[in-house]
């Protein structure tokens, strides 16, 4: 007899099955170690087409993506019954593209930035631990995306002190 839990219930219908593939950000939220961190990674390779694009382009994407993710998650956690489900990675998408906007995109700030994000998303410094107490897929994508704006900050605190050349 197994004792690991069992797995989650299939949604029903293409409207469930959309926001759960959505929610879990292509499937990173299934990920068996580290769910956050993958759906980060998934955010991370997300955003290197982005971000050649202009600022504008990059600020509208990731608000489509972050209220896309409020419904996602929202239907989510609704079917599994859950306040917020580690399934769900749309918000470390959000977060992960939060920390990286509007800042140079080179293989050294992808890094810091991935690695900021992740410990902000873990620590969640005040008030993004508060924002987790909004109702459904708000609370689930708002602690990340403040814990993505902390990370931002520092990365750009970073890159004014240590310029790259």
């Amino acid at each position: 007899m197994s004792s690991s839990a069992p797995p989650p219930p299939q949604p029903q219908g293409l409207v469930a099955r959309l926001a759960t593939l959505l929610a879990t950000a292509g499937g990173a939220g299934y990920s068996p170690v580290a769910p956050g961190t993958a759906g980060s990674a998934v955010g991370l390779l997300l955003f290197w087409p982005l971000a050649r694009q202009p600022l504008a382009v990059q600020v509208a994407a990731t608000l489509v993506v972050f209220f896309v993710g409020v419904w996602a998650s929202t239907r989510l956690a609704r079917r599994l019954g859950r306040k917020d489900p580690g399934l769900a990675v749309i918000d470390e998408v959000a977060g992960q593209w939060v920390t990286l906007l509007a800042l140079p995109f080179t293989p050294l700030t992808a890094a810091v930035g991935f690695f900021l994000f992740r410990a902000c998303d873990v620590v969640k410094p005040w008030p993004a631990r508060s924002l987790e107490g909004l109702p459904e897929g708000w609370g689930i994508m708002a602690d990340d995306v403040a814990a993505g704006v902390y990370a931002h900050l520092l990365l750009r605190v970073g890159l004014l002190l240590w310029p790259q050349g």
